[in-house]
Parts: structure tokens; C-alpha cells; sequence
């Protein structure tokens, strides 16, 4: 399902986080989401605060971060763009994961739909590739060394 994407980057930072906390631990906290995402406890407050009026996410103050209906499609649909990008990122250019990661959290906030299928077919395509023996992610990791990249 194709979710509209109408919110910041920051509110999707915080709908992935809570999201994913949630799949870890079962619960979200806001010291565990402020502690995941390097911020203040006062800027999740207020955030909380956003996406409850949004009707993202059930928030009481002290008590467990949930998320809606529609705040788990937004958040699955962050995590959706974020992991194939970060796919991308290793198995087509080689990136290292660490900084696959890094990189695709600032990524997919900025890539359109349209981009995002376009790195999925290719990481795809070059996966189905590599299993018929032509593996143009090896040769291209062989090129990149020849440059020093």
C-alpha cells in the first residue's frame, strides 16, 4: 500500500524509531525513543505530542508509546524505503554496513517512490545476476578498487 508522504523527516525518524523499538522490546518508551535517537526528552515530548494530533500514535504522558493504525503503515513504510536503500548500499555498491545505514537514514527521507522501486529492481536484478554467474556487483567492486574508491 502506498502511503502519502506528508510528514518531515524528523516525524518519520521518530514513527521508524518507535516502530522498531516496539518490534525489539515489545513497548516504547520516550526515554528509550530520546536515547535511539540522540535527542532530549522535551523534543520527543513535543513530537509525541505532533503525531498523537496526527492520529499516528497513542501517547499519554508516562505511559507507553503506541502507534495507530495508520502510524504503523507510515512507519513500515520509512523502515520499507530505509531497507532497501541500506540493501542497495551493501549488496549492489558494496558499502560498508555501518555506513549503508547511516547513509540510507538520511536517504530515504529524500528519494521518491519512483527511485526507491527503481534500487529495489536493481538490487534485484543484479542478485539474479550473480546467481547465473555473471556477478556485475563483483566487477563493479573490482572497478571501484582500480579508482582507490
Amino acid at each position: 500500500m502506498a502511503i502519502k508522504k506528508n510528514l518531515s523527516a524528523s516525524s518519520e525518524d521518530y514513527l521508524e524509531a518507535i516502530y522498531n523499538l516496539i518490534c525489539r522490546h515489545k513497548v516504547a518508551r520516550s526515554k528509550d525513543i530520546a536515547e535511539s535517537l540522540g535527542v532530549s526528552r522535551a523534543s520527543v515530548t513535543g513530537a509525541l505530542k505532533s503525531l498523537n494530533s496526527k492520529g499516528l500514535v497513542d501517547y499519554k504522558p508516562y505511559g507507553f508509546i503506541g502507534l495507530t493504525e495508520k502510524g504503523t503503515q507510515q512507519a513500515e513504510s520509512v523502515v520499507r524505503r530505509h531497507n532497501i536503500i541500506e540493501s542497495f548500499f551493501v549488496n549492489v555498491l558494496g558499502v560498508e554496513q555501518r555506513a549503508a545505514k547511516q547513509a540510507a537514514c538520511k536517504a530515504e527521507h529524500a528519494l521518491g517512490p519512483y527511485v526507491i522501486s527503481r534500487l529495489l529492481s536493481f538490487t534485484e536484478f543484479s542478485t539474479s545476476y550473480s546467481k547465473k554467474g555473471a556477478d556485475i556487483t563483483a566487477e563493479f567492486n573490482k572497478y571501484c578498487r582500480s579508482k582507490g574508491v
